[in-house]
């Protein structure tokens, strides 16, 4: 049996209406190819956004799972939607376990913690497609090596991911 690919889906935990239907819509394309979404867990913006999607996919017959890799030390704030909490009481740290558990990282807009995710997969090499947001002119320089690609709706970044997915670029 071939490994499910892992889509890991980074946003900020403060979203607008636009980014969280974006995120939902997003969630629910993961799920409805089969492959894993995993994201930051907490029960709120594009993490919230991400899971509800997916649920509804899977509840709907798609094969996807969702997982969501908690910063706390309890699954107290994490999304209902998940089927894996994973807790790590790690904090800020928990974004390393979050992209190198990563096949194709989406960054939807966020802060920080969204741009130190941006950053981990950057350094680490991972296939990332930016979703809406502006992150700088270094991120930029870092489209040219060829693992950063911009995509205007989650549609694109589906397609954006699959392509790397069957090419092997992970």
């Amino acid at each position: 049996m071939e490994r499910k690919p892992v889509i890991g889906v980074m946003g900020g935990s403060k979203a607008t209406a636009a980014d969280s239907a974006d995120a939902r819509l997003l969630g629910q394309m993961i799920a409805q190819r089969g492959w894993i979404l995993l994201n930051g867990g907490r029960n709120t913006g594009i993490m919230a956004a991400t899971a509800e999607g997916a649920r509804e996919a899977i509840d709907a017959g798609a094969d996807g799972l969702v997982v969501g890799v908690l910063p706390d030390p309890t699954a107290n704030r994490a999304a209902p939607d998940l089927d894996l909490a994973i807790v790590t009481d790690m904090g800020d740290a928990r974004n390393v376990i979050n992209i190198l558990s990563s096949d194709v990282v989406i960054a939807c807009p966020g802060a920080l913690g969204t741009l130190s995710e941006i950053v981990l997969a950057m350094k680490r090499g991972k296939p990332l497609i930016l979703l809406g947001g502006d992150v700088g002119d270094e991120v930029a320089r870092s489209a040219k090596r060829g693992r950063l690609a911009r995509a205007d709706t989650p549609a694109a970044a589906i397609t954006l991911a699959a392509n790397w997915i069957l090419k092997g670029r992970l």
